[in-house]
């Protein structure tokens, strides 16, 4: 089982945070199916102002390279993606085209 931790920050925006939170209350079947079928067994998404925090937990077949080359390849999940983007921004030190980023763990009890 691995355990990843990102990090995304939303535009400071009270009406595009509402809408997007009521976007995630009803993802798209789709969506869901993508996210299921690349091995990803539990994603919590938690925000805290504009900072968004996920946390993702997959079987051992799921590698991110995998799911980038599936994603960009269903036009289902592009929609979804240039939809959330209205209300995404990438974080300072994010590269060119990189939205959600992978976190370090630092400390663990």
């Amino acid at each position: 089982m691995q355990r990843h931790c990102l990090a995304l920050d939303l535009k400071d925006d009270p009406a595009l945070i509402a809408e997007y939170e009521a976007r995630h209350r009803a993802v798209w079947p789709e969506i869901l199916s993508s996210i299921r079928e690349s091995g990803i067994q539990q994603l919590e998404i938690f925000r805290t102002g504009a900072r968004l925090f996920m946390i993702l937990e997959a079987d051992d077949s799921f590698s991110f390279e995998k799911k980038s080359a599936s994603d960009a390849s269903n036009p289902k999940v592009q929609e979804w993606e240039t939809l959330m983007w209205k209300y995404q921004q990438a974080l300072p030190q994010t590269r060119p085209g990189e939205k959600w980023v992978r976190m370090e763990k630092i400390f663990e009890l």
